[in-house]
């Protein structure tokens, strides 16, 4: 088993990857940095391993993306692209704005005042030709900073100015509700 070795330590010491350290958020860079100060310090990959909670492999590749490419190349990390989205950003802003300013009954679709999951489906279908589920659309329009709401009602016959007067007489109630509380307690207090 071979001992790991930092062959070229960039000119980093033990004492400024420490200073390093503490200034990196992501607690998994920071353990990279932490096993290739360690290594520096004269531990062993074994012991620096269960310091820091990793394999021996781990922290002897550790050491050579440091060896290899510096403080920068240790902190680098590679994503996988991910899935392709089902929808284009254009589609996507599209279906945005269609939710924003439109309503189905507006465009013929349906006698619904508000947009659906099951509606948006349709829509898409027809429109983008794309087969999408429900959650995906979902979590499209909460990526696009939407969420589900219900619509109020209001009622048609209702008189606006009853409405008022009951709304003032409710705020009354609840000052008055509200004082009588602060009453008992400072009764309770005494």
């Amino acid at each position: 088993m071979k001992r790991p070795r930092i062959t070229n330590d960039h000119g980093w010491t033990p004492r400024t990857l420490r200073k390093q350290e503490r200034k990196i958020k992501n607690a998994l860079l920071r353990q990279r940095v932490m096993a290739v100060r360690l290594v520096m310090e004269g531990y062993l990959g074994k012991e620096v391993a269960s310091m820091v909670n990793v394999c021996r492999q781990t922290v002897s590749h550790y050491v050579s993306l440091f060896n290899e490419g510096g403080l920068e190349l240790l902190l680098h990390r590679d994503f996988a692209p991910g899935r392709e989205p089902f929808l284009t950003e254009e589609q996507q802003e599209k279906i945005k704005q269609l939710v924003l300013t439109t309503t189905p009954a507006e465009l013929g679709w349906d006698v619904a005042s508000a947009w659906n999951t099951k509606l948006l489906q349709s829509y898409v279908e027809q429109h983008f030709g794309v087969s999408i589920s429900r959650e995906a659309l979902r979590k499209l329009l909460h990526r696009q900073g939407l969420s589900w709401t219900r619509p109020t009602y209001t009622l048609a016959k209702g008189n606006p100015d009853r409405q008022k007067q009951l709304e003032k007489q409710m705020d009354l109630i609840k000052k008055l509700d509200h004082q009588g509380d602060r009453r008992c307690r400072s009764s309770v207090h005494r």
